[in-house]
């Protein structure tokens, strides 16, 4: 509680207070009882009320000024993860700046702390957060199995969370629940609208392969629906051992199926393993190479010309054509030195939502005030406009971008306003 003051010079007796002790809710009682047993007359005990109430109204309103929020930050600031947690902060912190440092009138707190992408450690450090800290908004994390341990904590203490990244279906659907909001994506939502594009594209029967793990499995299950729905064919499915990255054997396989096209779910140094043995094989001048977004983001620069002409589907672009996407690009760049990346945006929106969700309650903003100002919320963000479904995930753009000298390219919308279905989630019904 922050502490409360009033002119202690202001005594009944017009003589000036000796007792410069701060007023808290412990001290302030102790001071009305020491009042109290002076018995002064009928003018002053009038005269003391309404010194008193004008303060009380004084001190509600100074309370509400001083009332910092306390955002904490369970990203990951080590290992192999650590580039990403420092993306989604530079753009929180951003957004935050661009609105005067504040929420709502409210100065801001960040309590970071590491969560080193390992999901056994995630309730301990969820519940340090809340209980500990006593943070008003856990923002984070990175990873989905980190999510998992996140999510559990949420549902026992109720603590409002912002999903900056991790892509679990189950966050937003079976395991949703009012306090937690999402500023990313979901894997079917990235990977859903390019089955649709490689049907219409005249391929006919494709190789899909990922690793053998819950996020490529979620990721290859939306293309693969969208596919077969407009009517092609998955002739093979191919699971790779994670997080291996010998791929010969099975570049060697989809050679001799010789498919129409590939589609591919790999990130970081795994994607551009792929993408560079596929060229190097010689795959991509006959089979083309589709994939989710993070097939090739942020790893453009190790591709080179290897990832030339690959096709792959996401909520972003650096190389967005529109107002707000080049203002963000530009602020981004000049406070941090380099380019923002989608993780960057999907930060940037989490503080883009919280400012505009504080600046739309009057009064102290409590919990359930907070959820329903979360829910109203409608961005104008870098990559096109969001607004957020029952189940609490960004309905959003997803376009179709193809890699051309060493950018992304954005050839169209996939999909527009692509809002995902998340039929297990009881919010929805």
């Amino acid at each position: 509680m922050a502490k409360l003051t009033i002119d202690k010079n202001l005594n009944t007796d017009n003589t000036p207070s000796t007792d410069n002790t701060p007023i808290t809710d412990n001290t302030y009682s102790r001071r009305q009882a020491s009042l109290s047993s002076r018995r002064p007359g009928p003018l002053a005990r009038s005269l003391q009320a309404a010194t008193l109430a004008l303060a009380g109204a004084a001190l509600s309103t100074q309370a509400l000024a001083e009332h910092d929020v306390k955002l904490g930050l369970m990203l990951p600031y080590s290992g192999t993860y650590a580039a990403l947690g420092e993306s989604i902060t530079n753009g929180l912190k951003l957004a935050i700046e661009q609105e005067g440092g504040s929420l709502g009138g409210h100065g801001v707190e960040y309590v970071t702390l590491d969560s080193e992408a390992n999901p056994s450690k995630a309730p301990q450090n969820m519940s340090r957060l809340v209980k500990g800290d006593g943070v008003d908004v856990v923002i984070g994390p990175v990873h989905s199995g980190v999510a998992m341990g996140m999510l559990r904590v949420a549902k026992q203490t109720g603590a409002i969370t912002i999903i900056p990244n991790a892509g679990l279906e189950a966050a937003t659907n079976q395991l949703c629940m009012p306090n937690v909001f999402r500023t990313s994506f979901s894997m079917w939502q990235n990977s859903y609208p390019m089955g649709q594009v490689a049907y219409d594209q005249g391929h006919r029967k494709i190789v899909t392969i990922t690793w053998d793990y819950a996020g490529g499995k979620e990721d290859l299950a939306g293309f693969e629906q969208a596919f077969t729905d407009a009517g092609g064919e998955i002739v093979e499915q191919i699971l790779v051992p994670f997080p291996s990255t010998e791929f010969q054997t099975y570049l060697a396989q989809i050679a001799s199926i010789a498919p129409d096209a590939v589609y591919t779910f790999f990130a970081g140094g795994g994607g551009v393993g792929f993408v560079r043995d596929y060229a190097a094989a010689g795959l991509n001048d006959s089979i083309p190479l589709y994939g989710s977004g993070f097939l090739t983001d942020g790893n453009l620069g190790a591709l080179g010309e290897a990832a030339n002409g690959v096709q792959t589907t996401m909520h972003y672009a650096e190389t967005l054509d529109t107002p707000q996407n080049q203002a963000f690009v530009s602020a981004y760049q000049e406070a941090y030195g380099e380019a923002p990346d989608t993780y960057a945006v999907q930060g940037y929106d989490a503080g883009k939502l919280l400012a505009q969700a504080y600046a739309s309650i009057d009064g102290e903003p409590d919990r359930e005030a907070l959820i329903a100002a979360l829910e109203a919320v409608e961005l104008d963000s870098p990559r096109g406009p969001v607004s957020f479904s029952a189940s609490h995930h960004p309905i959003q753009n997803v376009y179709l971008r193809e890699v051309r000298d060493g950018e992304h390219h954005v050839t169209s919308i996939a999909s527009e306003q692509l809002e995902v279905p998340d039929s297990a989630c009881p919010m929805k019904s």
